[in-house]
């Protein structure tokens, strides 16, 4: 299973992302992908302001590309996000396609980037998003797959609620910036993967350093082993992971962690 990482650039106009997103996907589908995933909030800058302005409803025009270029290349689109509008809020939004265009997935953000670290970063998506409530799983003829955006990986319980639906790959649209991105990127993909003994792939945005929020890039594939099989730097790249499906299997009957699970006394009693 080829999967195709596309760190691109995001640029001020809405149509001219899409049409890059387009444009690398093509370029991936014919380097042999299966699945060629995109970062987060691919279709505008990331900022409060930007978000209403390039939101978009059911049938907008990114998922109407997206879907059209999915049927047309035989290849599965993980669409990074968008801003969603609807039932009157905004969510960010993935859309995952299959190989005939169908929809197979859409995962509202459930953890929204409400933070504010000392001497560092300052954001707040609760200003403008909503939060999804859902855990989102989907299937394919490599197996199930996961899916959660950016924040969403922080959390390990919606990692492990996934992998116990099945899922052997994680992908995680993502636009950490350069505080966290530093600190945790590579240790948080690496310790998903090793806890739910599975793949996990992060894509970036790719940096800018001239915009009001900076990427941090470093598109990233890690096994269920924590190995790290591929990453970026801040730089517009595709990065191309051969996931062998085989090796989740492998890792989890040689170190049986779901299934050694005391659920029995995980239960949390009291405050």
């Amino acid at each position: 299973m080829r999967v195709a990482l596309i760190q691109m650039p995001v640029a001020a106009e809405k149509a001219k992302n899409i049409e890059t997103a387009c444009q690398k996907i093509r370029e991936a589908a014919a380097q042999g992908a299966d699945f060629a995933v995109l970062p987060e909030i691919f279709c505008c800058p990331y900022q409060n302001d930007c978000f209403h302005t390039c939101g978009e409803a059911e049938n907008g025009p990114a998922q109407t590309a997206l879907s059209a270029l999915a049927a047309e290349l035989g290849i599965y689109i993980v669409g990074g996000s968008i801003p969603e509008l609807a039932d009157g809020s905004l969510y960010n939004t993935c859309y995952v396609y299959g190989r005939r265009g169908e929809l197979l997935a859409k995962h509202r953000k459930v953890h929204l980037f409400d933070i504010n670290v000392v001497g560092g970063q300052c954001f707040r998506e609760s200003d403008t998003f909503s939060p999804g409530n859902a855990v989102t799983t989907f299937e394919t003829e490599f197996g199930t797959m996961g899916l959660c955006i950016c924040f969403d990986l922080r959390f390990e319980e919606l990692a492990r609620c996934m992998c116990l639906r099945g899922a052997k790959v994680i992908f995680v649209p993502a636009a950490f910036n350069m505080t966290t991105g530093p600190a945790h990127w590579e240790i948080l993909f690496r310790q998903r993967a090793v806890d739910n003994q599975c793949f996990t792939v992060g894509v970036s945005p790719a940096r800018n350093e001239s915009a009001s929020y900076v990427a941090y890039g470093n598109s990233i594939a890690v096994d269920p082993w924590g190995t790290v099989l591929c990453r970026a730097g801040a730089e517009a790249v595709t990065l191309y992971a051969d996931l062998d499906m085989a090796r989740v299997d492998a890792v989890r009957q040689q170190l049986p962690i779901l299934s050694a699970r005391r659920t029995d006394l995980y239960e949390v009693r009291g405050k």
